[in-house]
C-alpha cells in the first residue's frame, strides 16, 4: 500500500504503477456531471476549490446536516466515471488534478491527458458507499448547492486512508484496456 497525502506531485503521481494500491489523506473535492459540464463551458471555480495537484473524486455523496449546521458524510461510493469522458481531460489540463477517482475507469482521451499531465485515474470500490464515507473524516466546504443540489456540488471533502488502485497510470498505461482487450481476444476465439 502507497501511502499518498494531498496536496500531490507530479513526482509522486509518475512513480505510481497500473495495479498500485494506494491510501490517500488529505483534500478532495467531488465532482459529477454538472460540475465537469459547467466547467467545460467556461464556469469558473468558486473561491476556495483548489485542484492543482489535487484529487477530484466522482461521486454523489449522501450527506446529512448535523444539529450545530455542519456536514456528516453518510455515503460516500464513487459514481460510474465514463460519463465524464468528453470532459475529463480538458479538466485535468486546465485545473492541474494529480488524481480522479471514480469507479469504472474512462476512456483514451483521459489516459493521454494522464500521460501528458502527470495524474493517475484511481479506482474505488463501487458498492461500499458507508465504508468509504468513514474515511471522510471531516466536511471542510460545500460550492454550487444551491445551483446544483446536493449530489451534483462540490463537496470539499478531508479524507484520511482512503483505499484505491490505480487502473490508468501516468505512463499510458490503463488496466480497463487491457482487460477489455484480453477479453475480446478470448471472445474472438470462441466465435
Amino acid at each position: 500500500m502507497i501511502a499518498l497525502h494531498t496536496p500531490l506531485t507530479e513526482a509522486q503521481i509518475r512513480s505510481l504503477h497500473v495495479g498500485d494500491e494506494v491510501s490517500l489523506s488529505g483534500i478532495v473535492f467531488t465532482g459529477r456531471d454538472a460540475v465537469h459540464k459547467y466547467l467545460h463551458e467556461g464556469g469558473a471555480l468558486p473561491p476556495g476549490v483548489q485542484l492543482r495537484d489535487g484529487v477530484l473524486y466522482h461521486c454523489g455523496p449522501v450527506m446529512l446536516r448535523e444539529p450545530d449546521g455542519s456536514w456528516r458524510c453518510a455515503a460516500a461510493g464513487p459514481t460510474t466515471s465514463a460519463r465524464e469522458e468528453p470532459y475529463q481531460a480538458e479538466i485535468i489540463r486546465k485545473y492541474g488534478i494529480r488524481a480522479v477517482i471514480g469507479k469504472g475507469g474512462m476512456g483514451a482521451r483521459t489516459l493521454a491527458a494522464c500521460k501528458e499531465c502527470g495524474a493517475v485515474y484511481l479506482h474505488a470500490v463501487g458498492g461500499a458507499a458507508q465504508v468509504l464515507a468513514e474515511r471522510v473524516k471531516r466536511v471542510r466546504n460545500v460550492y454550487f448547492l444551491e445551483e446544483f443540489g446536493a449530489p451534483e456540488a462540490i463537496w470539499e471533502l478531508e479524507v484520511e486512508d482512503f483505499p484505491a488502485v490505480v487502473t490508468m497510470d501516468a505512463h499510458g498505461k490503463s488496466l480497463h484496456e487491457e482487460i477489455f482487450e484480453r477479453s475480446r481476444a478470448e471472445l474472438l476465439k470462441r466465435l
